[in-house]
């Protein structure tokens, strides 16, 4: 069967496959206390979350890679897998965003009302035909537009694989739909966006972010909505089983980020990785 991204996600009519997500609610005490030296760049609190947040993983299905950010004091944490590359399924749909209106900034395209219209839904809704119809009009004639973007924004990991082997899937390459990364890389865009991008895009994006809708409330919004988290979410049914990832921020000036990606496998499903990833980032983010 042909791999496809986060078909789920252009039909919205399909969203009763995919559950609400569960509300997680902070609970006084819940993280035990740090058994190892402070981590550094955080404090003795996000310490044992993160201790809590490890162990958590260690019981849950599939693999598991994050990179989690303290923005203040510069406190970076990497698990086991924060270098494993996973399929991006739609978390892409950030970066792709992010060289728009990068470019749009400077001038070198100009983003009309579609085009916008799609933007907002590639980010509200992750729907894959508004992807499609940008991906097509500003990846250029040889389609390395957005990949020389992703990697010069951050993504220095990602790698892009050819759809099929038949020469008429083969024209299409590269194709956002079929890209790995690493958390990493995620991680590093996040940051670029953060950093990087000129001021009112910065706002424009964060906002969208922040008013995803209900079928992304999950993965990075498990901080809770007095952290006021934004994500970018990505589900994919692959081959190999299901792919779940987020990547976003949460708290005060967007203080802390977190990249997180799973590959289920054969003993996980869409539900285990949607718990997954909006657990780590209750447990991490929640009540600080």
């Amino acid at each position: 069967m042909a791999r496809r991204v986060a078909t789920s996600a252009s039909v919205l009519a399909a969203t009763a496959l995919i559950p609400a997500a569960p509300a997680f609610v902070p609970i006084a005490g819940a993280f035990p206390v740090h058994t190892q030296s402070t981590i550094a760049g955080f404090d003795a609190d996000l310490s044992n979350r993160i201790a809590a947040v490890d162990n958590y993983i260690a019981g849950r299905p599939g693999t598991t890679g994050y990179v989690v950010r303290d923005r203040v004091t510069g406190g970076m944490y990497r698990n086991a897998n924060a270098d494993t590359t996973f399929w991006t399924a739609s978390t892409i749909k950030l970066a792709i965003a992010e060289d728009l209106l990068n470019r749009a900034r400077i001038g070198a395209i100009q983003l009309g009302p579609d085009d916008r219209g799609l933007m907002e839904s590639m980010l509200a809704t992750s729907n894959d035909d508004a992807a499609d119809a940008l991906w097509n009009k500003y990846s250029g004639l040889d389609r390395m537009a957005f990949e020389n973007a992703f990697h010069a924004n951050g993504m220095t990991g990602l790698t892009p694989y050819p759809p099929t082997t038949s020469v008429e899937q083969m024209k299409l390459f590269p194709d956002w739909g079929f890209q790995k990364c690493a958390p990493a890389d995620l991680d590093r865009l996040m940051d670029n966006v953060l950093n990087h991008m000129h001021p009112d895009d910065k706002a424009y994006l964060l906002d969208r972010m922040r008013k995803v809708d209900t079928n992304q409330h999950w993965g990075v919004w498990g901080a809770g909505a007095s952290m006021s988290p934004g994500l970018k979410n990505g589900w994919s049914d692959e081959q190999g089983g299901w792919v779940v990832n987020s990547v976003g921020f949460a708290g005060p000036g967007e203080r802390y980020t977190l990249a997180i990606m799973t590959d289920q496998g054969p003993n996980g499903g869409y539900t285990d990785g949607e718990e997954t990833t909006t657990k780590v980032a209750q447990m991490l983010f929640a009540g600080r």
